[in-house]
């Protein structure tokens, strides 16, 4: 039994049915709740398939900029760098980074069809040690201008729609990735579990406020 209409539960089964399961995307203590923000919601327009991140402080999402995006994505928060980056490799992704290097590519020359995790740095220091340690990829986005880098949350818009554009043209957004079993209890959780929360939330607000 759902909670939502027809066309609703439709919406929720086509994000399922077309989500990259082996598009992924890490957030290296990006701080910026704006850029935050903008990164998840790039992600869910693309259908990543996971995203990860981790932070020393405490960040906010900007509610304004991701239009509710977060609600859709599947994410998990990294507390061990090390062992995160030793079991996707064991999975079988490439982890591509990006960052001026003498050893950097173009970042249209990386096969993103293949299980792939984009690595985004933190706004003022970049990419993390670690991360370059295990990358397998280093690229750059061209810039003919004065600005030697994009804007973190721009620069990831750009590498996913190209990754985007790379699976389409294969069919890879034709066909489900994800585990039956996971695609029913997602939808579970959609359209009935985080609506039934959301109404008891609203209640004890609503409880809250009489008293």
């Amino acid at each position: 039994m759902y909670l939502v209409t027809q066309e609703r539960l439709g919406k929720m089964k086509q994000i399922l049915n077309t989500r990259q399961r082996d598009l992924r995307v890490f957030m290296d203590y990006v701080y910026s709740a704006h850029n935050l923000s903008a990164i998840v919601r790039t992600c869910d327009a693309v259908n990543i398939g996971k995203l990860y991140y981790r932070h020393q402080k405490k960040v906010k999402l900007n509610n304004d900029i991701t239009m509710g995006a977060h609600n859709w994505i599947f994410h998990e928060y990294i507390e061990d760098i090390e062992k995160f980056y030793q079991d996707i490799k064991k999975e079988g992704y490439q982890v591509v980074v990006t960052m001026l290097d003498e050893t950097s590519v173009d970042f249209r020359e990386v096969d993103y069809t293949k299980p792939t995790l984009i690595v985004l740095g933190n706004e003022v220091e970049g990419i993390s040690e670690t991360s370059i340690k295990y990358a397998d990829k280093k690229v750059i986005i061209p810039m003919y201008g004065m600005s030697q880098s994009l804007n973190v949350s721009v620069a990831n818009a750009v590498m996913l729609y190209e990754a985007q554009r790379q699976r389409q043209a294969k069919g890879m957004y034709n066909k489900p990735q994800l585990p039956p079993k996971l695609i029913q209890k997602t939808l579970k959780k959609w359209a009935y579990d985080d609506i039934i929360e959301k109404e008891l939330r609203r209640v004890r607000h609503k409880k809250s406020k009489i008293q």
